[in-house]
């Protein structure tokens, strides 16, 4: 399936390999934008709409060897040889599993606060029921749909996030299928060891990457590098974006081949 997206060409001329960004959960293409609008300094920019997700298509499967053929379909039609791909957790799931797909087609990767594991937790229940009751409320307004979900959420944060998907009085996301695929989303099947430096960046608050998941990480990803940022949670990008634009450059720049 070829992806929903939006490229950018690099500010400056240079033979760095582009990046693409890959969402999460829930989310949309503008999603990491906070890293598109810093680093098309010098390098080309493709940011997607994951299946379900934004204007991409619609699937009633959402397993990561899909996604990441998704990924594989979308630099097919933007011919892009080899790109640099970042992604933020179920986004860093996908973009990780590209790496037993496709793995000739990886510059370099970056996975944030995410673990290569089966996490077999609801964690998003809360969630589903407030976007669930803004559907049954029938509001149409971004300003009724916060008002709903605050009933069921208390991360102010979280509801703003979710609120970016609310368009012209629908969700840009389909519930159904995500509710239906949920167990796939927080699942994981192992891939090979992928044999070259992976940076791993983890929010200091965040359940998602901590040091019980340390030796499945490093069974699939032997190079792989951690960078911590403290007091930060889940969406670290948005929390603290120059602590995470430090570390992708500094990989980055590291790395560069």
């Amino acid at each position: 399936m070829k992806l929903n997206s939006r490229a950018q060409s690099a500010q400056s001329p240079n033979n760095n390999s582009p990046i693409v960004l890959v969402h999460g959960l829930f989310g949309s293409l503008d999603n990491l934008g906070v890293l598109a609008r810093d680093l098309v300094a010098d390098h080309d920019i493709l940011q997607v709409d994951m299946r379900n997700h934004g204007l991409s298509e619609r699937s009633p499967e959402m397993t990561y060897a899909a996604m990441a053929q998704d990924l594989l379909d979308t630099l097919d039609a933007n011919q892009i040889e080899k790109a640099t791909l970042i992604g933020h957790s179920m986004g860093g799931k996908a973009v990780m599993a590209l790496t037993a797909l496709a793995p000739e087609r990886i510059e370099q990767l970056v996975v944030i606060d995410v673990a290569p594991v089966d996490y077999d937790v609801r964690r998003h229940d809360e969630i589903f029921a407030a976007i669930n009751a803004v559907t049954e409320a029938g509001v149409s307004t971004r300003q009724k749909a916060a008002a709903v979900m605050r009933e069921h959420l208390d991360e102010e944060g979280v509801v703003q996030f979710l609120l970016k998907s609310f368009v012209d009085g629908a969700w840009r996301f389909n519930v159904p299928v995500l509710w239906d695929q949920y167990s796939h989303i927080v699942g994981w099947d192992n891939v090979p060891a992928w044999p070259h430096p992976t940076l791993f960046i983890r929010g200091g608050n965040s359940p998602y990457v901590t040091d019980a998941y340390r030796d499945e990480l490093l069974a699939q990803f032997p190079q792989a590098r951690a960078h911590v940022v403290a007091g930060a949670g889940h969406w670290v990008h948005a929390e603290k974006p120059e602590a995470v634009l430090r570390a992708i450059r500094r990989y980055l720049s590291d790395n560069a081949i």
